[in-house]
C-alpha cells in the first residue's frame, strides 16, 4: 500500500505555513482596518454628496414659514459641461405668490403671469400672478458662481415647495425640474428642482 505523502515536503505547504507565520491572526488589527475602511467610505460619500449639492441649482435659505415673505436666492455654481450660463428661468409653484425679481446688472429680467385661483392681497382680488421669472442676455463663465434673486410670499401649507429652474447655456441647457416621488430621497435625482421646506408660522429660522 502506498504511503501518504508527507505534507511538509511540498513547497506550497511550506509557503502556506510561512504565510500564516508572517501574518498571524489578530482580531484587533482586523477590527481597526475595517473601521478605517468604513470611515474612508463615509468620507468619500460625504464628498460626493457635497459635490453633487454644489452642482445643483439650489436655494440659499432652505426654509421659510407659511405666510411669510421670502427672499429666494438661486445659487448657480457651474455652467453646462463647461459652457457659460446665458439664462436662468424659474417656475413659480402655486404656493409662491406675488413674486418680484431683483434687477441684475448685465442681465435682462422678464416676468410672465398666468391665471390663478383668485386670492386676496390687502383688499385686492388677484386673478393673475407671476408664474415665471427669467434672466437672460448675461454671460456667467462655467467656473464662476452667481446668484439670481427674487422675493415671494409663501402661501403654501407646511411641507416641501419645489421651484423648477431652467439653466440656458451658450451650448446646451440643463433643466432642474425633477421632483422626488413619495418616499424617494431627493439626493438620488440627477437634475432635482430647487426645494424649499415650508414650516408652520414662527418655526422658520431667520438669517
Amino acid at each position: 500500500m502506498p504511503q501518504p505523502a508527507h505534507r511538509g515536503s511540498h513547497g506550497c505547504d511550506k509557503m502556506s505555513q510561512g504565510a500564516v507565520m508572517d501574518f498571524p491572526y489578530n482580531p484587533w488589527l482586523i477590527t481597526v482596518l475595517i473601521q478605517e475602511s468604513s470611515m474612508q467610505k463615509l468620507a468619500l460619500l460625504a464628498l460626493l454628496l457635497a459635490a453633487s449639492a454644489q452642482a445643483h441649482v439650489t436655494l440659499e435659505t432652505p426654509t421659510a414659514a407659511s405666510g411669510s415673505y421670502y427672499k429666494a436666492v438661486l445659487k448657480v455654481g457651474h455652467g453646462c459641461d463647461g459652457s457659460p450660463t446665458t439664462g436662468i428661468s424659474v417656475e413659480l409653484p402655486a404656493g409662491a405668490q406675488l413674486a418680484r425679481p431683483m434687477p441684475k446688472a448685465g442681465w435682462q429680467v422678464q416676468v410672465e403671469k398666468s391665471a390663478v385661483t383668485p386670492f386676496d392681497n390687502h383688499g385686492t382680488l388677484v386673478k393673475q400672478d407671476v408664474s415665471r421669472i427669467s434672466w437672460s442676455g448675461g454671460n456667467l463663465p462655467a467656473d464662476f458662481y452667481d446668484e439670481f434673486v427674487f422675493q415671494t410670499r409663501i402661501a403654501a401649507q407646511p411641507g416641501k415647495l419645489f421651484f423648477k429652474v431652467k439653466q440656458q447655456c451658450a451650448q446646451g441647457s440643463t433643466n432642474w425640474v425633477e421632483i422626488p416621488a413619495e418616499g424617494q430621497d431627493g439626493h438620488s435625482l440627477k437634475s432635482p428642482a430647487a426645494v424649499l421646506q415650508v414650516t408652520a408660522p414662527g418655526e422658520a429660522h431667520h438669517h
